[in-house]
C-alpha cells in the first residue's frame, strides 16, 4: 500500500519530532569516572551498573569504574570527588570522619540498628539522610545514593575466645569500633581494605574488623587469618553511600540525573545482596574459616562501652546532636532504650 504525500509528510514530522525530542531529552554525552573502596569483587555489579545506565541513556552516560586504591585511597574519596578527580564516589562514611563531622554516625554507631528494614528506615524516613546530605554537600559533593552492609565481624590470625584475647593483638578498625576496643586497652589502627592482606600477612595488625565472611574471602584474608568470630555489635555493620562531584551533576539533564540515581540506588541493593547471600554461602559450607561467637557476657561489655560514643558524637556539632536525637527516639520506639 502506498502511502499519500500528506501521511508521508505527517511521518516525517513526526519522526523529526521525535529525534528533536529525544535530543532534549539528553545533554551531550557524559563520561562519569566512579570509584569504589571494594575490590575485584564487585566487577561483575559495576559491569551490570555500566550496561544499565548506557542502555537506560540511549549511551548518552558512560561510566569508567575504579577499584579500591586504583586512583585514590579509599579515605580520600570526598576530597578527591570535590576537586574532580573523580566524578562519583562509592564509600563509607566512617572513613573520612575528620572530613565531614557526621561520617561516623552514618557509618553506623555501635548499637544504632539491628537490622537491614530498620536502618533503611532511619536513613530514608527519620530523617538522618537529609542531615548526612547538609553535610556532604559543605565539603562540595552532593549524596545520590545509600547502601547497606552485611555482617561485621572480626577476623584474626590466632583463635579468640574473649576480650582479654585481644589485649596482645593489634586490629584494624573503623573510627567508631575502635574508640570502643580502646577502652578495653586494645590497640587499634586504620588500614583501607585494600591493604589488609599484606597488613595481616606480615604482622602490621594481627586482626581486623572490616565486613563478613565473603570480603575477607574475595580479599583472600583467609590464607593469612583463618579465625572469625561475630562481635555481635551492628547489623548490618556499616552503611554506603554515593556521591557525585556538583559539576559533574550538573552537567546532567534532569532525566539523565534520575537514570544514573536510579541505577544507582540498584547497584547499591545488588552490593548489599551479594554480601548477605555470600555470607551466608561460607557460613554453611565451614570450610574457609573457623567460626565463633564472642561470648555473651563480652558483648554486653562492647555494647555498655559503645553508649558514651553516642554522647562524644552528639557533642561535635549541633548537626551531629540531631543525628543522634534521631537514634535515640528510634532505638525508644524499638523498645532499646527507656523512655
Amino acid at each position: 500500500m502506498k502511502l499519500s504525500t500528506s501521511v508521508k509528510c505527517a511521518l516525517a514530522t513526526s519522526i523529526a519530532a521525535s529525534i528533536m525530542a529525544s535530543q532534549a531529552l539528553y545533554a551531550d554525552t557524559v563520561r562519569l569516572r566512579m570509584h569504589t573502596f571494594y575490590g575485584t569483587e564487585v566487577d561483575h555489579i559495576a559491569a551490570d551498573l555500566r550496561d544499565r545506565v548506557s542502555e537506560a541513556s540511549d549511551g548518552t552516560i558512560n561510566i569508567q569504574f575504579f577499584r579500591g586504591g586504583e586512583l585514590v585511597s579509599s579515605d580520600q574519596f570526598v576530597e578527591a570527588v570535590a576537586r574532580g578527580s573523580i566524578d562519583i564516589g562509592h564509600g563509607v562514611g566512617s572513613y573520612w570522619p575528620g572530613t565531614v563531622g557526621i561520617g561516623t554516625i552514618e557509618g553506623g554507631l555501635p548499637g544504632a540498628w539491628v537490622n537491614v528494614e530498620e536502618a533503611r528506615d532511619i536513613f530514608a524516613n527519620q530523617g538522618l539522610d537529609e542531615l548526612i546530605a547538609e553535610a556532604y554537600a559543605e565539603q562540595g559533593v552532593k549524596l545520590i545514593g545509600r547502601g547497606f552492609g552485611s555482617d561485621y565481624g572480626l577476623v584474626t590470625r590466632e583463635p579468640v575466645t574473649s576480650l582479654e584475647d585481644l589485649s596482645s593483638m593489634r586490629i584494624r578498625a573503623t573510627s567508631s569500633i575502635a574508640t570502643v576496643l580502646e577502652k578495653f586497652d586494645i590497640p587499634t589502627a586504620f588500614i583501607p581494605g585494600e591493604e589488609l592482606y599484606v597488613a595481616l600477612s606480615t604482622g602490621v595488625i594481627d586482626g581486623a574488623v572490616y565486613g563478613g565472611p565473603v570480603e575477607y574471602e574475595q580479599l583472600r584474608i583467609n590464607e593469612v587469618a583463618g579465625y572469625y568470630t561475630d562481635i555481635n555489635l551492628l547489623n548490618p555493620g556499616w552503611t554506603e553511600n554515593a556521591f557525585i562531584n556538583p559539576n559533574s551533576w550538573e552537567r546532567m539533564s534532569e532525566e539523565q540525573q534520575q537514570i544514573l540515581v536510579d541505577e544507582l540506588a540498584q547497584y547499591l541493593d545488588d552490593v548489599h545482596n551479594w554480601l548477605e547471600e555470600g555470607n551466608q554461602r561460607i557460613i554453611d559450607e565451614g570450610e574457609l574459616f573457623e567460626f565463633a561467637t564472642l561470648p555473651e557476657e563480652d558483648s554486653q561489655r562492647l555494647a555498655e562501652a559503645s553508649l558514651p560514643i553516642w554522647e562524644e558524637e552528639a557533642a561535635r556539632s549541633e548537626r551531629n546532636a540531631k543525628a543522634v536525637e534521631i537514634l535515640i527516639n528510634n532505638a525508644k520506639a524499638q523498645g532499646r532504650l527507656s523512655e
